[in-house]
C-alpha cells in the first residue's frame, strides 16, 4: 500500500529545501497520514484505515459512509 490517504486521496507533495544561502534541493512532503480504526454503523463492524488527519477531522463531520460514497470506496473490502 502507497503512503496515500484511502478516502481523499492525498500523496505527497515534491518541493525545494531551502538553505541560508539558497541553495535548493528537492525533498518530498509527505501527508501526514494515519492508522485508524473507524466504526462502520452501516456495515456493523470496525473498518482499518490508513487517513490523513484532514481526512479524519473532515470524518467526524460528515461520516463515514458518506466520505467513502464520495470517494467511490467499498467499506467490505477493508
Amino acid at each position: 500500500m502507497s503512503r496515500q490517504c484511502q478516502l481523499t486521496g492525498k500523496k505527497a507533495n515534491n518541493a525545494y529545501a531551502i538553505s541560508h544561502s539558497h541553495r535548493r534541493t528537492k525533498k518530498l512532503q509527505q501527508a501526514n497520514l494515519q492508522s485508524k480504526r473507524v466504526w462502520w454503523a452501516e456495515g456493523n463492524r470496525w473498518v482499518k484505515l490508513k487517513l490523513s488527519t484532514k481526512a479524519i477531522k473532515t470524518l467526524e463531520k460528515k461520516g463515514l459512509q458518506a466520505m467513502a460514497k464520495e470517494a467511490g470506496i467499498n467499506l467490505n473490502h477493508y
